[in-house]
């Protein structure tokens, strides 16, 4: 079967993005984790549930944030005999993790903002403002520095995510104080913290979604399995038929794909095989399929292509 498989499956491809990718998820780590300890600290101090759960959510989010920069850095790794398609999957591994995370920490925030709703302890407004306010310009300058990173990467997703999060804890809490200072109604503290946490959870869920199809090896949402092997057909007249085709991808961004096709008697297959692959790559963004050219039966079935067209 000359030319009908690619042994590079594009480990290189994108290599200085993802570097990028790497170096800023490093840097929102060490801000978080930074500022991290100085929010528990206020919370203990103020008594504000708002701070401590931001600041467990901060916690959370520079453990997330540190693994999502070691998927980096086991992504980077050369194939392997055991792992022929290398390590790009971590990261989607990762990011299916860090969703599992985020919900584990809303379902404790909404249940410790019920306790508290229903026995409201006193909060200290000022201090809770100052903290909360520094802690709004961290998650701004870490969400920054995660913004001009790959949109399309399910591990960059998840580092966003976590940041984000930060930056509506951040604000809730900013926002209890003021009410905290100006009424004196407590309540308003795990009110908002059980709001930030239902937004996280909205965003976490389809953020685990996507990991979970990748993971699954799911056909990538912008590809269409039917239309592809449609577009062969009629793309290549000495195609008969296309049959037996998978595509996934690896990471979100790198696709992958083997299918058989038919040929023609007298078609050169070599030449349709590679003149496929270029097409797969240029139409499709598939940049590694392997293409089984089959002359009259396919070894997977128990009929013949002649038969299967004039049923």
């Amino acid at each position: 079967m000359n030319g009908a498989h690619a042994h590079d499956h594009g480990a290189g491809h994108g290599h200085a993005g993802e570097v990028s990718d790497k170096r800023r998820v490093l840097i929102a780590a060490c801000l978080t984790g930074g500022f991290m300890v100085a929010e528990v600290l206020g919370g203990l101090l103020t008594g504000s549930l708002a701070l401590l759960a931001d600041a467990g959510h901060m916690f959370t989010d520079s453990v997330a944030l540190g693994f999502a920069w070691y998927a980096f850095h086991l992504g980077e790794r050369p194939a392997t005999g055991r792992h022929t398609y290398g390590f790009a999957r971590v990261k989607t591994l990762v990011a299916y993790t860090n969703g599992i995370a985020i919900f584990v920490i809303a379902v404790w925030i909404v249940y410790e903002a019920w306790q508290r709703f229903m026995q409201p302890p006193p909060v200290l407004g000022g201090p809770m403002l100052m903290v909360a306010s520094a802690g709004l310009l961290v998650n701004i300058a870490g969400f920054l520095v995660l913004h001009g990173g790959d949109r399309e990467s399910l591990n960059m997703r998840g580092a966003l995510l976590h940041v984000m999060g930060d930056i509506l804890g951040s604000l809730a809490a900013i926002v209890a104080a003021v009410v905290i200072l100006m009424t004196g109604w407590f309540p308003i503290d795990p009110i908002l913290s059980v709001l930030v946490a239902v937004l996280i959870l909205a965003t976490a869920w389809r953020l685990m979604r996507d990991a979970a199809h990748l993971l699954l090896e799911g056909v990538p949402s912008k590809l269409d399995r039917d239309r592809i092997s449609a577009d062969i057909e009629d793309s290549f007249p000495e195609v008969e038929e296309v049959h037996h085709v998978h595509v996934w991808s690896l990471d979100g961004k790198r696709h992958m794909a083997t299918l058989h096709v038919c040929l023609k008697d007298g078609a050169d297959a070599p030449a349709a095989i590679r003149a496929i692959k270029r097409r797969l790559a240029a139409e499709h963004g598939i940049d590694h399929a392997t293409v089984e050219p089959e002359f009259g039966r396919c070894a997977d079935r128990q009929h013949d292509h002649a038969a299967a067209v004039e049923r």
